[in-house]
């Protein structure tokens, strides 16, 4: 069985694969300064959970855009489950396809991550919009390579930066509004992140279809997918696994080769 990692800016999240069967996933807080030793007491009680042993796993691969969590993740993928992990981004570990953006070595791994899960699980062209700390917009061409696309600030951050940098403004969690006009604070700035963020995804993504010029199908993943999906007119489908099946294929390319 494979263990894949995929670690976020605000969370980490852990998946056992066995062959294309996903056995179980569960996700933690990203910080860097957890240790081995903490990940394995939170992973073992967890696979136990569900009926999985660790001593199963006989692979491990990792996806990381926060360098500093890395020696720990590596750690544990070396000292307790006797695995070398794969670490996407690195040289030498093959994707299947290309970067073709100005400086490739910049993408980061989740992003490549979706392009080869996109391109293996919808035909065509494919944006898919990863709804995390940032809200990432990839674009994948009908060839499976990552031809760029827009970095945003994500939905709670943009609220944390409300509240941290005004003197009246309160700290509250992300909500769809039913009306978009509030009669409260709290409702004004819910409305105001929601409701922007909504136009801000149909409006882009209309953007990236016309410039691309093709046909293109638009996928949601992340955390905060299921909240914007209903409200939105531009995205086609939800795939919550999109970047932990990425990240199984990338490993299952470079295990084979």
């Amino acid at each position: 069985m494979l263990l894949a990692i995929n670690a976020n800016n605000t969370n980490t999240t852990m998946a056992i694969w066995d062959g294309a069967d996903r056995k179980g996933s569960w996700r933690i807080a990203t910080d860097a300064q957890r240790t081995a030793d903490e990940y394995v007491v939170w992973l073992d009680h967890l696979l136990g959970i569900d009926g999985l042993r660790r001593g199963d796993i006989d692979g491990t691969a990792i996806a990381s855009v926060v360098p500093e969590a890395n020696f720990n993740l590596v750690t544990l993928c070396q000292r307790y489950c006797n695995s070398e992990p794969l670490l996407v981004g690195e040289a030498g570990v093959a994707f299947g396809a290309r970067a073709l953006v100005d400086r490739p070595e910049e993408v980061g791994a989740d992003r490549i991550c979706n392009s080869v899960a996109a391109h293996d699980r919808y035909p065509g062209p494919v944006v898919v919009v990863d709804f995390g700390t940032s809200t990432n917009f990839d674009v994948i061409d009908a060839e499976g390579n990552f031809r760029g696309g827009i970095i945003a600030p994500g939905p709670n951050l943009s609220l944390r930066a409300l509240a941290l940098a005004t003197a009246k403004l309160p700290s509250v969690p992300i909500a769809r509004t039913e009306k978009v006009i509030g009669t409260s604070t709290v409702a004004c700035m819910q409305s105001g992140v929601f409701w922007g963020y909504v136009g801000l995804i149909d409006g882009l993504i209309a953007r990236v279809r016309r410039e691309f010029g093709q046909p293109m199908t638009v996928v949601a993943t992340g955390g905060l997918a299921p909240l914007f999906i209903e409200a939105t007119e531009g995205i086609d489908k939800i795939d919550a696994d999109l970047t932990l099946w990425g990240l199984r294929l990338i490993y299952r390319l470079n295990r084979n080769k």
